[in-house]
């Protein structure tokens, strides 16, 4: 197989990103992965600005994630949200109490006049964590459903009402405004590989497609650059989340063959899983290239194993260019 020595821009979002930038990490030197998340879920929780998918990056890429739950610090307790509820605070949202500490110290940063990037930067320093993360966006955007029981903001819906009310519309809250993270736009111009990890086409790779000219930076007119997605929808079925229920509210097919309509301008290849090998012909008229292969990442091989892949396809098309 062909090795990969060019740029990789991992775009992700949730725990299904967070799994296939770990694999990716894993192969790649630092200088060859940057890996931009969605911050459309950030929000303030007993004043302090929290992170979600960022936190999830950072605590993943540093070996420090609560494997059960692929979110928050293992071995974490719950003390702190606790007395806040005797307090009468709404502790709905669950913050550990190590956990606690990224966001006071990011909030504290953020009050010092640090940029989200910097701050992000700062706390993987502080974590051993090598890899390029960063932020899609310095600028605040943030991710609303409109439903059947009014505007809601992203975590109201996932966390607070567990994703029941019914979507009719998602916006993303001052993404026109808002401009890519240095980060971000530095490596939309360098890379040489583009992969769209298996997360929520909607809410975690929507965000960061909203921002302006994004999509059309990302589009598929750059001969030398591979764009790759992985789908996070399985046999009809996200992996986890509410990919599959938001993509049938809102009119689109929760199958793979929906999630490559959504990338259809800016994805090149769309992996699938095996189950999904009769979906391939379907992809193909959409002018994407399908291959089929394990996309479920339960383990530390399965997620290296998802990354080579997808290496060996960017490897693969530098060879033939």
């Amino acid at each position: 197989m062909a090795d990969f020595s060019g740029k990789v821009l991992a775009l992700a979002g949730g725990v299904g990103g967070a799994k296939l930038a770990l694999g990716l990490s894993r192969i790649l030197p630092p200088h060859q992965l940057t890996i931009v998340v969605n911050t459309g879920d950030d929000e303030t929780f007993h004043g302090l600005h929290v992170s979600p998918d960022l936190d999830t990056m950072l605590y993943t890429l540093a070996g420090l994630s609560n494997p059960e739950t692929g979110w928050g610090l293992a071995g974490e307790s719950f003390r702190v949200l606790e007395m806040l509820n005797r307090y009468g605070a709404a502790t709905w949202f669950n913050l550990g109490d190590v956990d606690l500490a990224t966001h006071i110290r990011r909030t504290q940063l953020l009050g010092e006049g640090a940029t989200l990037s910097e701050v992000t930067t700062e706390l993987c320093q502080r974590l051993n964590v090598r890899h390029r993360m960063t932020p899609m966006s310095d600028d605040p955007v943030r991710t609303f459903l409109k439903t059947d029981q009014g505007d809601l903001a992203m975590q109201d819906y996932f966390v607070r009402l567990r994703c029941e009310p019914t979507a009719a519309a998602v916006t993303f809250v001052g993404a026109e405004a808002a401009r890519p993270s240095d980060e971000f736009s530095r490596a939309l111009d360098e890379a040489d590989l583009v992969v769209f990890c298996p997360s929520n086409p909607l809410l975690s790779t929507g965000p960061i497609l909203a921002l302006p000219a994004v999509r059309e930076r990302l589009g598929k007119g750059n001969p030398a650059r591979l764009s790759v997605a992985v789908s996070p929808i399985i046999g009809g079925e996200a992996v986890r989340g509410p990919a599959a229920k938001l993509m049938t509210e809102l009119g689109h097919e929760a199958t793979c063959v929906g999630v490559a309509k959504m990338y259809q301008d800016i994805c090149d290849v769309l992996v699938i899983d095996e189950q999904d090998s009769e979906s391939a012909p379907a992809i193909v008229s959409l002018g994407i290239r399908p291959l089929a292969a394990p996309t479920i990442m339960n383990t530390e091989e399965d997620k290296v194993a998802l990354a080579r892949l997808i290496l060996e396809l960017g490897g693969g098309f530098q060879h033939d260019e």
